[in-house]
C-alpha cells in the first residue's frame, strides 16, 4: 500500500462507511480515484469492511482463547483443520506459548463443553489444548486505527460515524433482535459499507424500511462497522499475544492502560491461567522490545508476562487469509441461521 492507500485505511477506520465524496475531500483526493482505490484494495483481497456483531445479543457463550500443542511437524494441518470449524474466529501458528493459538466463540453456552473438551482436542494431530475464558473484553479491533490523519481532517468525517468504539467493549442495544433486524444484521456483517437500497433488493422490502432497520441496528451498536486488513499490509510486522498474570486489585487499571495504548487490537479480562490477554500489533521487534521493556514495566501489579508470536495468521473474524490477503467468509450469522429457516 502506498501513502494514499494508507490514508484511506485511516480514514475508514474511524468512519467505515462514509461515502466516497467525503473520503475524497478529506484526503485531497478526486471521488474517482478513492473510489478507484477502494475498489481495488476490496477485489485484491487486502481490505474488507466487515460488520462487527454485538454478539451478547445473538450468543450466550463468552469467547475462549485456546492455546494448542501439536504433533511434530503437523502444526499447519491442525490449524487448517480448525479453520473449517464454524465456531473458531482466529487461527494462527505461533511460537511461545504454544504451538496453534486460537479463539473460539460457540454460538451457545451449552456448545461450549463439547468443543472445548471433544471437538478441539480430537482434531488430528492435536497433543494438548489449555483455553482461558473471556470475562470481558475491554478493547476489541474497531477501536484499533492507524494515527496518520490530522484530527481537523478525521473531525470532517465524524457526521458520517455510525458509533463510536466502546473500550470496555459493552453491548450498547438491549433486548432480541426481531426477524428483520438479523436478516439485515447478517448482510452488514458481510459487507457493512451495503447501501439501504441493496438491502431493499435483498429482503424485498421498501428501501424506506431498509433505511430504518440499517440505522436502527448501527445506532444501537449491534453491528459496529470495521476495516478488516493484515496488520503486516500496514506496516505492522509483528503481531504478539501477550499474556499477564495481574495481581487482583490491579486487573482493571492495567486492562485500561494496556486498551490506551496504539499497540492494542484486543485486550481482554480473563479465567485461566492469567489475568488479561493484550492482542498487540507492532512495527518490528524494537517496538515491542520497547513496549515490554517500558511500557508494559511502568505499570504497577504486572507479576508475569508471556509471549506468543504469532507467525501466520490463517483466519481472523471468520475470514480465511493466505499470504495476508483476505479470502472466503464463512461467517456463523447468515440468512440461513435465521430462525425457521
Amino acid at each position: 500500500m502506498d501513502g494514499l492507500d494508507l490514508d484511506l485505511v485511516a480514514a475508514l477506520q474511524y468512519a467505515p462507511r462514509a461515502p466516497s465524496s467525503a473520503l475524497a475531500e478529506v484526503l485531497d483526493s478526486s471521488p474517482s480515484t478513492v473510489g478507484r482505490r477502494l475498489q481495488r484494495l476490496q477485489s485484491s483481497g487486502q481490505l474488507r469492511v466487515v460488520g462487527q456483531l454485538d454478539w451478547p445479543l445473538v450468543s450466550d457463550a463468552h469467547p475462549r482463547h485456546v492455546w494448542l500443542h501439536a504433533e511434530s511437524g503437523r502444526a499447519v494441518e491442525v490449524a487448517r483443520r480448525l479453520a473449517r470449524m464454524p465456531e473458531v474466529q482466529l487461527v494462527a501458528l505461533s511460537s511461545g506459548r504454544a504451538d496453534i493459538y486460537c479463539v473460539v466463540h460457540p454460538p451457545q453456552r451449552s456448545r461450549a463443553t463439547e468443543l472445548l473438551t471433544t471437538d478441539i482436542p480430537s482434531v488430528e494431530g492435536v497433543r494438548a489444548t489449555q483455553s482461558d475464558l473471556v470475562l470481558r473484553p475491554v478493547t476489541r479491533a474497531d477501536a484499533w486505527t492507524l494515527d496518520r490523519l490530522a484530527r481537523e481532517r478525521l473531525e470532517a468525517l465524524r457526521p458520517y460515524r455510525t458509533h463510536v468504539p466502546e473500550r470496555d467493549g459493552g453491548a450498547v442495544a438491549s433486548g432480541p433482535l426481531t426477524g428483520d433486524e438479523i436478516e439485515v444484521a447478517g448482510i452488514l456483517h458481510a459487507d457493512a459499507r451495503t447501501g439501504s437500497g441493496d438491502v431493499a433488493r435483498e429482503l424485498g422490502v421498501s428501501q424506506s424500511t431498509a433505511y430504518r432497520l440499517v440505522q436502527s441496528l448501527l445506532e444501537r451498536g449491534v453491528v459496529r462497522p470495521r476495516v478488516e486488513v493484515e496488520p503486516e499490509r500496514l506496516g505492522m510486522h509483528l503481531e504478539v499475544i501477550l499474556s499477564l498474570t495481574v495481581r487482583p486489585g490491579a486487573i482493571a487499571h492495567v486492562a485500561e492502560k494496556l486498551a490506551s495504548h496504539p499497540s492494542a487490537r484486543y485486550v481482554s479480562v480473563v479465567a485461566g491461567e492469567v489475568s488479561l490477554i493484550h492482542h498487540g500489533a507492532f512495527r518490528d521487534e524494537t517496538d515491542l522490545g520497547r513496549f515490554i521493556t517500558e511500557d508494559l514495566a511502568a505499570l504497577p501489579g504486572v507479576a508475569d508476562v508471556r509471549s506468543s508470536v504469532l507467525l501466520e495468521v490463517m483466519r481472523r473474524y471468520w475470514i480465511d487469509r493466505a499470504d495476508g490477503l483476505l479470502g472466503e467468509a464463512r461467517l456463523p450469522f447468515t440468512r440461513k441461521d435465521r430462525p425457521g429457516r
